[in-house]
């Protein structure tokens, strides 16, 4: 959700730092994990509310002279392999929070059904509709650029 590794790098350590001040008021040691979600949620949407920048993901790529590249097997594997990135990321980036998130959470972080919910505070059926919703989405946006 940030394109920014110092910023990123940055709320993960406020995050700490909160939660090294907050540590005596969780009541369960065991849903610290959940805490620490939902405060790095929670500080990632602060930042972007005090960006005026909305375009996140991006990347500049000159090339000077195009027709003069040549791609190699690998180098046209990686290539097209970053299209498809870009393009998800592109995609993710224009997609409302709703959908973004419970993407971002299901295959990225790796999280069930039944966490995301927690952390999102809905019921896990409508975290599969929001996932199955945004994977259409992407599924639908990828196969007409690849086209």
């Amino acid at each position: 959700m940030l394109s920014n590794q110092t910023i990123a790098e940055d709320i993960v350590q406020d995050v700490f730092l909160k939660l090294f001040d907050n540590l005596d008021k969780i009541r369960k040691k065991e849903s610290i994990e959940f805490w620490l979600i939902k405060t790095v949620r929670n500080e990632i949407f602060s930042y972007h509310r005090n960006q005026t920048e909305k375009k996140l993901f991006k990347e500049a790529i000159e090339i000077e002279d195009i027709e003069n590249l040549v791609l190699t097997d690998s180098l046209a594997e990686n290539f097209e392999e970053n299209e498809i990135k870009e393009i998800i990321l592109d995609e993710l980036n224009r997609m409302q929070d709703i959908f973004k998130e419970v993407f971002i959470l299901k295959e990225y972080a790796l999280m069930s059904y039944k966490e995301i919910a927690c952390i999102l505070g809905i019921n896990e059926e409508l975290v599969k509709s929001r996932l199955y919703k945004a994977r259409q989405k992407l599924i639908d946006k990828i196969s007409d650029k690849i086209r």
